[in-house]
């Protein structure tokens, strides 16, 4: 049987190195295996219908449900067990490399799997899934839909100003005198929540009563805008059954970060390694001017959800244009 198996063996060892969880061995003794429950024997060696199963599983797990012939994945554990053999007979399970790296592999399965035994005792339960829920979509806040008119200067938004209070019609004002591309359609931005443009923008809009336009004309980096807020709306969440599964990995991972902080806690620790050279005086303020300003925001654990009502019709503008999102 000739088939490509090397991706294969290359993929499986990428799960011994890098895995999530504890896995089965690759192969199992011939002793602790008898002929009847196995798949294939190697020089006397029996591979286990089980061994089979779990790469069956590895595979389709990470491999986001591509299913292998199963004459294949067999395939893949014999030259797996014949290059195992080959190391064995080679003394290289001695080799202090390989010691030291099947310590690693033994310690990342120890650690994982006491997670694993802590989540099963204390599972996330549906009503602590449901308490999330309610708390991330307790306050969905609205969305915003308008247009603008985008001029280049006060004095001409002013004058747009001045026709429109005088009965002047804003989709025909902003095909005639908006620069931005969305002119033509009459300054439609559709719908949009207020921390998707630059804060001058929002900010206006969400003064702004429905059906009102700007009375004074507003400055933001791409120009002045002349601003009719046409209509708003609650975003409306998602339903709980769609979003449930979702929510459960996100608190699974915060008992695991409370169960190892505990352990921390209560654990007498002492760091060896040295403390690193402090950066001269000068260096400070050159490296926080250099950072981007996104980097001084403290990271969110988990993004809530999101609702079914996102804006859905975004015009595609260039940004020199369009107001554009918020950083």
């Amino acid at each position: 049987m000739k088939q490509k198996i090397i991706p294969l063996i290359l993929a499986s060892a990428a799960i011994v190195a890098g895995c999530e969880k504890p896995q089965a061995p690759a192969t199992t003794a011939a002793s602790a295996v008898s002929k009847e429950d196995a798949v294939a024997s190697v020089n006397g060696v029996y591979i286990s219908k089980k061994t089979l199963e779990t790469l069956e599983k590895e595979i389709a797990e990470r491999s986001q449900g591509q299913n292998f012939p199963r004459e294949q994945l067999l395939e893949e554990l014999i030259q797996r067990e014949l290059l195992i053999q080959q190391a064995l007979q080679k003394g290289l399970d001695k080799s202090p490399e390989v010691i030291e790296r099947m310590e690693t592999v033994k310690n990342s399965l120890l650690s994982q799997a006491a997670l694993q035994d802590y989540l099963k005792a204390n599972p996330v339960t549906d009503d602590e899934i449901k308490a999330e829920y309610d708390s991330k979509m307790a306050n969905m806040g609205e969305e915003y839909k308008a247009r603008h008119i985008l001029v280049k200067t006060e004095d001409e938004a002013k004058k747009i100003i001045a026709e429109l209070e005088k009965g002047g019609n804003f989709q025909e004002l902003a095909k005639k005198h908006s620069i931005d591309p969305m002119g033509s359609e009459g300054g439609d931005l559709g719908w949009f929540t207020a921390d998707r443009m630059v804060p001058p923008f929002s900010e206006a809009v969400v003064a702004l009563e429905n059906g009102k336009f700007s009375k004074q004309p507003v400055q933001t980096q791409f120009g002045w805008h002349v601003i009719l807020r046409e209509e708003s709306r609650a975003l409306t969440p998602p339903p709980f059954d769609a979003v449930k599964e979702q929510i459960r990995p996100m608190l699974q991972r915060q008992k695991a970060q409370t169960m190892i902080e505990n352990l921390r806690n209560t654990a007498k620790v002492e760091v060896l390694l040295p403390p690193e050279a402090k950066q001269s005086s000068a260096e400070p303020a050159a490296a926080a001017e250099a950072k981007p300003e996104a980097s001084q925001q403290p990271a969110t654990e988990e993004a809530a959800p999101a609702p079914e009502t996102a804006p859905a019709a975004e015009p595609e503008t260039t940004p020199a244009a369009e107001p554009a999102p918020a950083k």
